[in-house]
């Protein structure tokens, strides 16, 4: 039996993991460390608020003492770490929080992490602090290039990426000076149930919705490898379970995919829900183009961003062959999953992009 410490645990991937984990190992303790940023939302923790094994704590990761009160009280021996600030344009126009959030939080963990587990009187060897990252530290790629391994030389190009690529050195250092057990996955592209909508795929969903433009950065033909955010928990499980301490895993989900094409899929998956069911007509009258199947006609390209990267692609061949890691989702499934939950979520989204649900948090955590 584990007892796990998830930071960033009520965002989007920190939240679809935390499901995961109470799903599959019922026996296991999980405590949730989130500060509630304006990613970070407790309407994705809903289905485990009566679970017994599950606690949540309000708190920065920067907070060492909090941290370390929690890794003691609760005797974790397992430290999840997700918390990060993570959208790139926000970084370009505000870099001030991903430094403090993505290089000082995860500093001041592998402190309170080293004090209790190594520097008390006893050591605790069964211990393992687990860094979630990112593909996007090792740069860009050609159309031709090989993907990304975990011997790809780093070369992040934006704030956020680098703040990254900071934080994953500083985990990797801590190892091996301190001795601390440590892991780290750099994932590609997630999507699924609770992704923010600021981020593309949910955007395009519920701006159709809203029959808003479908804005594509520059030509459209960035790539990137897209992961169903339960096959990238499922990889953090096998890497917790039987990963080497020290070592890197990449976990991929083997579907390259333009932005264009991305846009597009998404389009005709909507009309095609639209058509089958006249009810979402009635739930969401704005829609007038899915509703009349020319959602294609929302298109429209903008200037593309400072610095984009061309082209993202895993090569998730080390998991594979190390610790059996293949993903269970096809884009195809994974995507027509994703569209499903956004159509029966409509309470969750929008409580999100009209602010009433920071308006609750503002009033319960003053």
């Amino acid at each position: 039996m584990k007892t796990l410490l998830v930071t960033g645990g009520a965002g989007f991937i920190g939240a679809n993991f935390v499901h995961y984990w109470l799903e599959k190992y019922p026996e296991d303790k999980v405590v949730v460390l989130d500060a509630l940023t304006y990613a970070g939302n407790m309407a994705n923790l809903v289905s485990v608020e009566s679970n017994p094994n599950y606690t949540f704590v309000h708190g920065n990761i920067c907070d060492q003492a909090l941290v370390e009160s929690l890794l003691v009280e609760n005797s974790i021996d397992t430290l999840v770490h997700f918390a990060a600030e993570s959208h790139v344009d926000r970084s370009i126009t505000g870099p001030d929080a991903f430094i403090e959030t993505n290089i000082m939080g995860t500093y001041s963990l592998l402190k309170a992490a080293k004090k209790v587990w190594l520097d008390g009187d006893t050591v605790f060897d069964g211990h393992r602090f687990h860094h979630v990252s990112t593909d996007e530290v090792y740069g860009t790629l050609s159309a031709t290039d090989p993907a990304f391994t975990e011997d790809t030389a780093y070369a992040p190009n934006s704030p956020y990426s680098a703040s990254k690529a900071a934080s994953d050195h500083l985990v990797r250092a801590y190892h091996h000076t301190y001795g601390l057990n440590v892991t780290t996955s750099n994932c590609s592209n997630n999507y699924g149930p609770y992704h923010f909508p600021e981020k593309l795929i949910p955007l395009v969903i519920t701006n159709i919705l809203h029959n808003k433009d479908l804005p594509i950065y520059g030509d459209g033909q960035q790539i990137r490898d897209w992961l169903y955010v339960e096959d990238h928990a499922y990889g953090i499980d096998l890497v917790l379970q039987n990963g080497r301490i020290g070592e890197n895993y990449n976990i991929g989900g083997n579907n390259e995919w333009a932005n264009i094409d991305i846009v597009k899929a998404i389009s005709v998956l909507v009309e095609q829900e639209f058509a089958k069911n006249v009810e979402l007509a009635e739930r969401f009258p704005q829609a007038r183009a899915a509703i009349e199947s020319n959602t294609a006609s929302l298109i429209t390209y903008v200037t593309d961003r400072p610095g984009h990267d061309r082209r993202y692609a895993i090569d998730a061949t080390k998991t594979n062959n190390e610790l059996g890691y293949q993903p269970k989702e096809s884009f195809e499934t994974g995507i027509a999953k994703t569209v499903a939950w956004y159509l029966n979520n409509e309470q969750w989204w929008q409580s999100v992009m009209d602010g009433s649900y920071q308006n609750w948090i503002a009033a319960q955590y003053k």
